[in-house]
């Protein structure tokens, strides 16, 4: 069992950045692959970055790519996104998963969820 628990989220504007975490309980978590995901309001949640076990391979949205970053301290159980360059279309509840199958772009994969943290980026 992992519990994840998001945060770093916030009030923002455009071109700014924010940090979030995601904390994980367990002494397993450096054997799951994790990632980010995000739901605005009105729209599907979507695939935002994914990190391998090891941290050696991430996988990003082309929305994103360039401007955000995943990464992980599997010494301190923590993933981590950093968002530069935010737009107001980044505006969403963001969360972080855990899978212990392979990163993946498909939310359907992970096995462990978050409660989430909301981000807000004005114009």
């Amino acid at each position: 069992q992992v519990q994840l628990v998001e945060s770093g989220g916030g009030l923002v504007q455009a071109g700014g950045s924010l940090r979030l975490s995601c904390a994980a309980s367990g002494r397993t978590f450096s054997s799951y692959a994790m990632g980010w995901f995000r739901q605005a309001p009105g729209k599907e949640r979507e695939f935002v970055a994914a990190i391998s076990w090891s941290g050696g391979s991430t996988y990003y949205a082309d929305s994103v790519k360039g401007r955000f970053t995943i990464s992980r301290d599997n010494a301190k159980n923590t993933v981590y996104l950093q968002m530069n360059s935010l737009k107001p279309e980044d505006t969403a509840v963001y969360y972080c998963a855990a899978t212990s199958n392979y990163y993946s772009d498909y939310g359907g994969t992970y096995d462990y969820w978050g409660q989430g943290t909301q981000v807000t980026v004005s114009s």
